[in-house]
């Protein structure tokens, strides 16, 4: 699979307004989850819920139309898709002549799912349900409050603790003070993360201090939630854990990945204030 330094992320590149998929860019997740000692076995399900809000195409008499786009990448797909290559692809539609908004969704679905080497969800909202669009923030305790000292900016699997005197509950907590930075670039990446577990009560200040020590860490956004996963299960080896990040988009698009280790309906797909 292509190598990242391969990709147009970080690069100059020229903007092609006519259907082109080839621009998309396949990122294989094996590399990074071997980092985090993941093997072909994997210990979560779920689904990268991508965002595009700046979707526009021509109609069969050269009207340009709009929506916002939902993508559902599957966590169990053998690849990424690079967010630069994706908006990129996105871009290619834009004089573009397609007779119906079905046809869009169609060519979108085709395109990603080889790609991604697995079947992606598209839906496709048009104007007439912008208004039915909304805000909320992630559901359970915000830990950001809590008053604590920091020194450790690079992942530190080792701040988790876990009260493992105490009796099992089940609970989720929530922050906005995760950041990372794009592998390739260097950019900051900003997010709110929800943590959903049952098991033995997580130490939250150890808990804010881990998230927090993403800060200077590059990754991507999918890479960055499963290594959290992984460290969290590794720790406090609870027995049902949900991880979900809402990351403020970039380039038109958010992505929005979600990991757990049992089975239920996705999150919610509304957007936070800060995306």
């Amino acid at each position: 699979m292509s190598d990242v330094e391969h990709s147009p992320l970080g690069k100059t590149v020229s903007y092609i307004t006519e259907y082109e998929p080839s621009l998309l860019f396949p990122i294989s997740r094996t590399v990074k989850r071997q980092e985090i000692g993941l093997g072909e076995t994997l210990p979560f399900m779920g689904m990268d819920i991508w965002n595009g809000y700046e979707l526009s195409w021509l109609n069969a008499r050269g009207k340009p139309q709009v929506a916002i786009a939902v993508f559902n990448i599957p966590a169990s797909s053998p690849n990424i898709i690079e967010s630069k290559s994706f908006k990129l692809y996105l871009n290619s539609f834009n004089q573009t002549k397609l007779a119906t908004r079905e046809a869009l969704q169609t060519l979108l679905q085709t395109d990603l799912s080889a790609a991604a080497g697995a079947s992606i969800g598209v839906q496709l909202i048009g104007p007439e349900q912008f208004h039915q669009q909304r805000l909320a923030e992630l559901d359970g305790y915000c830990i950001d409050n809590l008053d604590i000292e920091v020194d450790q900016y690079g992942p530190q699997a080792g701040l988790l603790k876990c009260d493992s005197g105490e009796t099992t509950i089940t609970e989720s907590l929530t922050s906005n003070l995760l950041k990372s930075n794009c592998l390739v670039t260097g950019q900051p990446d900003w997010a709110s993360i929800q943590i959903s577990y049952t098991g033995k009560p997580i130490n939250r200040e150890s808990l804010l201090r881990y998230l927090i020590s993403f800060r200077n860490h590059n990754e991507f956004h999918e890479q960055c939630v499963e290594r959290i996963f992984v460290d969290i299960m590794r720790d406090c080896a609870p027995m049902k854990l949900a991880v979900y990040a809402r990351y403020t988009r970039r380039g038109g698009l958010d992505i929005n990945p979600y990991r757990c280790n049992f089975s239920g309906p996705l999150p919610s797909n509304l957007r936070g204030a800060r995306q």
